[in-house]
């Protein structure tokens, strides 16, 4: 597993795995402290994830180690030589450029992702055959909603966003369901609303095919989406950053003009009416 970065090597170690929700709850814990993880206690790992010292070893067990030792050792004979070094050259940056730093990190991770490009091209194929096309998002999440939406619309004739929650959400499912929609886009951040675990829940009990941008693949919509792909948040500041669930946002919609085959039609129609009415100051 050498070659890649820190957090990529654990997610690959976690993949295929059959973990009890508190044991996904380490595994995050782990890939948000990558670097530092092969050197962990138990009791540390235990700390940081908020769970017992005893889940850390069961964790290890269902990860098919003896033992936490076991496991710890594994990840210190795959971890290369001088990557625990890097809490020693943070502590010359200030917080902000901390926060810039793990960001960095984060779309380094997303670049190792997308090298299989194969989740982001199925998850395209998707969307763009959903007629109309439903995009969800609650809370933190919002923005990401809304603006994936904002573009969305411009080469799918039909996009509805979800960026509310309430009894009128799964109105709102019902009534695309019954227009003849197939998929839900979904994007989820912490801290995740019960609704939206909830609503996917719901929208694959009427037929909808789920797609997923979370922080991880052990986010709680996980066991509620069909396609989930994983982009993690910075927390360095007080309010989390979502600059990798962004560009893979943008990514999806890449794919999804791929799929539609007027998407460019679309595109130039929109830039002669805007430059028709002036709509923009260049």
């Amino acid at each position: 597993m050498s070659g890649s970065s820190p957090a990529a090597r654990l997610q690959r170690l976690f993949e295929g795995k059959r973990l009890t929700p508190t044991q996904r709850r380490i595994a995050h814990s782990m890939v948000r402290r990558a670097a530092d993880a092969p050197f962990l206690s138990s009791v540390e790992l235990a700390e940081l994830a908020g769970v017992s010292q005893p889940s850390v070893t069961r964790f290890a067990v269902a990860l098919g180690f003896d033992g936490y030792p076991a496991l710890r050792k594994h990840l210190r004979e795959v971890t290369p030589d001088g990557a625990a070094d890097g809490d020693g050259a943070q502590e010359s940056f200030n917080e902000y450029q901390q926060a810039v730093r793990e960001e960095i990190e984060n779309l380094r991770q997303l670049s190792e992702l997308l090298a299989d490009p194969a989740p982001v091209e199925r998850a395209g194929r998707l969307l763009a055959g959903s007629r109309p096309l439903l995009v969800l998002g609650l809370r933190a999440a919002s923005s990401q909603a809304r603006g994936f939406g904002y573009f969305a619309a411009k080469v799918h004739p039909d996009v509805r966003v979800l960026d509310e929650g309430g009894s009128m959400l799964y109105d709102r499912v019902d009534t695309a369901r019954r227009a003849g929609a197939s998929a839900l886009m979904c994007f989820a951040l912490p801290r995740h609303p019960r609704e939206v675990v909830d609503a996917l829940a719901y929208a694959r009990e009427q037929g909808l095919t789920t797609v997923t941008v979370a922080d991880s693949a052990f986010a709680p919509v996980a066991a509620h989406s069909d396609l989930l792909i994983p982009a993690a948040v910075g927390t360095g500041l007080a309010f989390d950053t979502a600059c990798a669930p962004m560009l893979l946002g943008r990514a999806l919609l890449e794919a999804m003009c791929d799929g539609l085959p007027e998407a460019q039609a679309r595109l130039e129609e929109f830039d002669a009416r805007a430059a028709s009415r002036g709509l923009f100051v260049e």
